[in-house]
């Protein structure tokens, strides 16, 4: 009975502050209190009148897209080789890769800084951003292909090269259908995270500011909050919808491969 009622109270503590976004965002005030005042949309549309929101919705969905893509090929190729080969010092490597997954935000953002302005005397920009959000979502792909690979059968693959596939076209022909759902999820889960990552493109954004930093600069201004409510509702829908389809995916590609759902990687 106590771990039950433990386990209620921190849902309600860990999701209050989620469900509050949206009764805020139709609140008619100004001011982030209750009782609330009435109902209105004129937040939304205050969204859509925002050309400096624009701009920086479009950089977080560039950034975003191009992360995903990168990071997605960058698990496949480290999952694969971690799952059906042997090599030297493979867990060595492996677990330097995954290192970004322990690392603190903070930390790694001032590295990247000091790497990318001092020593390569880079300008900042959104292929700075990218990078440093490549590094941090690709741990998350290789742990999703992980299991997707871990699951396959490398006979499969040997016997259409016994038939006379090359190596290419047996991995795009055999292996790459088999493992499109767990690739389908890495994308939406990097896609995700990228997103909604503050600390790092804080740091590395130029002049042109990512979506999580335009939030915080709107945080300065208390008359923008209720649109800060706004967006956020938004951002959370999107995340659950993309999050929910991406667990879905992942246990179609588990029943596809005849594994027994263990749990999800969310």
């Amino acid at each position: 009975m106590s771990l039950r009622i433990y386990a209620i109270a921190y849902l309600v503590f860990l999701y209050a502050p989620i469900v509050l976004l949206p009764l805020f965002a139709f609140n008619d005030a100004t001011i982030i209190a209750f009782p609330l005042t009435g109902f209105t949309t004129k937040w939304f549309t205050a969204l859509t009148e925002t050309k400096a929101l624009h701009n920086a919705v479009q950089n977080s969905l560039f950034i975003a897209v191009v992360t995903s893509l990168f990071s997605t090929i960058l698990g496949v190729c480290a999952a694969r080789a971690g799952a059906m080969y042997n090599f030297p010092l493979k867990r060595g490597i492996i677990g330097l890769v995954m290192l970004p997954l322990v690392l603190p935000e903070i930390i790694v953002a001032v590295s990247l800084l000091v790497v990318v302005v001092q020593m390569l005397h880079l300008s900042l920009s959104n292929w700075t951003v990218v990078a440093a959000h490549v590094l941090i979502c690709t741990p998350f792909s290789i742990a999703i292909l992980n299991g997707a690979f871990q699951n396959l059968d490398p006979s499969m693959e040997e016997a259409a090269m016994d038939l006379g596939e090359s190596r290419w076209s047996a991995f795009r022909l055999v292996t790459l259908p088999l493992v499109m759902p767990g690739i389908i999820s890495s994308m939406l889960i990097a896609f995700t995270i990228s997103l909604d990552e503050f600390i790092i493109a804080f740091f590395l954004t130029g002049a042109n500011p990512t979506m999580p930093v335009y939030i915080w600069g709107l945080l300065r201004f208390p008359g923008s909050l209720p649109v800060v409510m706004a967006l956020g509702t938004i951002l959370v829908a999107m995340s659950i919808v993309l999050l929910t389809i991406a667990e879905i995916l992942r246990r179609r590609g588990m029943a596809r491969a005849g594994v027994k759902d263990k749990g999800s990687f969310l």
